[in-house]
């Protein structure tokens, strides 16, 4: 999906009531591709569950200022929301633009308090590439650690995400990740252990960009793993289905906006 699209459904999504834009262009590191965005509940006081948000564009393209609907949908369903930019090819190789992600949920662990949020309750949510992002995160340990942190995801949201891709077969996969010396450890599903965060896997069954097959690869491994994992898909939806349905008017197609929204409430409190 072209960013020209996505750029003109955010400016033409009608704004959710309910939430407002608490804070722009917040650093988190050097460079403007370091930079993020602060969504939050209207008429609620916090402390509140935060969710830190993770948009896709095949790990070369995106911005956070397109995912203004995502955030403020988010927000109105009681969540102060973090929407971070991060480097991108072929500014950076993989795996930089995890290490990028890191550091920004690092920072919203540090300063989440002062807008609101509450740090011990952090849901990670992403969609596409985005999803990958967040569930490396959750999964690879070493990620959240070189950042100081450890044990700090309490949930998961995956929206058309691709888990388990390897051999790579597609330009965007060889681009990425075909050089790395160990493949398989680019893989969400080959970093699966007992303690993993509960997770919603959520797809639109006419994706042909990220098949369905990744979220039930990764929700059946889970099962087997004894972890707590809610797998939909969403009927009659293709990949940006999932995305464009967190905003209005497209939020009729299917409920992801208000099933994301209600596991993560319970995952969170």
């Amino acid at each position: 999906m072209a960013i020209s699209i996505l750029s003109v459904i955010n400016i033409l999504s009608p704004k959710d009531a309910g939430s407002r834009k608490l804070a722009r262009d917040v650093p988190y590191g050097a460079g403007p591709r370091r930079q993020l965005d602060i969504y939050a509940p209207k008429h609620k006081l916090g402390p509140l569950p935060v969710v830190f948000f993770i948009y896709g564009g095949a790990w070369s393209d995106g911005s956070r200022r397109n995912y203004d609907f995502a955030g403020r949908a988010l927000a109105a369903q009681g969540f102060v929301t973090v929407i971070a930019d991060y480097r991108v090819l072929p500014e950076v190789e993989y795996p930089d633009f995890l290490v990028d992600c890191a550091a920004a949920f690092a920072w919203t662990v540090d300063n989440i308090d002062r807008y609101g949020g509450d740090s011990r309750r952090i849901g990670l949510m992403g969609h596409s590439a985005g999803a990958y992002n967040a569930m490396m995160l959750a999964l690879d340990p070493a990620y959240l650690a070189a950042a100081g942190l450890s044990d700090r995801v309490k949930a998961v949201v995956g929206l058309s995400g691709p888990y388990d891709f390897f051999p790579f077969d597609g330009p965007i996969s060889l681009r990425t990740f075909g050089a790395v010396r160990d493949p398989r450890a680019t893989q969400p599903i080959n970093h699966i252990a007992g303690t993993s965060p509960p997770m919603l896997l959520a797809s639109g069954d006419r994706d042909t960009l990220v098949y369905p097959r990744n979220t039930l690869a990764l929700a059946q491994r889970l099962r087997q793993a004894g972890g707590v994992v809610v797998e939909t898909h969403y009927a009659r939806l293709g990949h940006p289905g999932t995305l464009m349905a967190l905003g209005r008017p497209a939020r009729r197609l299917a409920p992801v906006l208000a099933e994301s929204a209600a596991f993560l409430h319970r995952q969170l409190g």
